[in-house]
Formats: structure tokens, C-alpha cells, sequence
């Protein structure tokens, strides 16, 4: 089964836990045992696992990245002048897998799925691939 889901960005750089909709459409689904494939199709955002018990990891993660790839930087070439964004989506990557049991993701604890916005606002879409057995 391949779900589609869109959202809308606020900000240039955010991450929005997602974990939420994922959940709901495993459980729409009636799979107790598998997989859930959430991707990415765009080159400017990607998808994470992550903490989402306390909101300033997010802060934190989306800070370190500014400073590893600064939005401006005299020698990027790209004519769209957005190469930090695709940085930041290269280092995220464009998908998790994660495993259903017992009907549920198997996430830790603390652990939450991010749709990461790194060339925002705008309006994007993701997938959930889910896959029985």
C-alpha cells in the first residue's frame, strides 16, 4: 500500500514530527506485521528519526546544521542559490524504515518521525510505503 501525504511548511529550516499521521495510516491499514517506509521525494527536505520528547533537539539539530552548511558561502555555484538545502537533505537522507509489530511502529521511546524542511515555506508531500509480513 503507498499513501500520500502533503503538509505545509512555515519556515525555511523546520522539523515537523510526523510520527502522528505515520501511526494513523499504519493503523488505518489493519497491519499488525511489517514495514513502514516514509519518503521523501523532494531534494530540499528529508525524512529523520529522532527525539521528540524535548523540543530543543530540534532546535539543536536545525542549529548545528546552519553551521555546517551556511545558507551563503562564496564558493557555491548553484544558480538556485539554495545548496545549503540540499546539503542538509544529503545529511538527513530522503527516507526511514521503520518495523510494525503487534499493529504499531516500532519506535524507542523518545524516538519521533521528521519531515525536514530546509527550503521553505512551502507545501511538500511525503510517502508512506507499507509493507505486510
Amino acid at each position: 500500500m503507498l499513501l500520500k501525504e502533503t503538509l505545509r511548511t512555515s519556515r525555511r529550516d523546520e522539523m515537523i514530527d510526523i510520527t502522528r499521521q505515520v501511526t494513523a495510516l499504519v493503523a488505518a491499514q489493519g497491519v499488525q506485521e511489517g514495514l513502514a517506509v516514509v519518503y521523501c521525494p523532494h531534494t530540499t527536505a528529508g525524512i529523520t528519526i529522532n527525539e521528540n520528547a524535548d523540543p530543543d533537539v530540534k532546535h539543536d539539530v536545525l542549529l548545528r546544521l546552519n553551521e555546517v552548511y551556511p545558507w551563503n558561502h562564496p564558493q557555491y555555484r548553484h544558480a538556485e542559490g539554495n545548496t545549503a538545502s540540499h546539503l542538509k537533505a544529503i545529511t538527513t537522507g530522503t527516507s526511514q524504515t521503520v518495523i510494525i509489530t503487534g499493529g504499531k511502529l516500532l519506535l524507542g521511546r523518545w524516538q519521533g518521525i521528521y519531515f525536514c524542511e530546509f527550503d521553505g515555506p512551502r507545501q511538500r508531500e511525503y510517502y508512506v510505503k507499507i509493507l505486510k509480513g
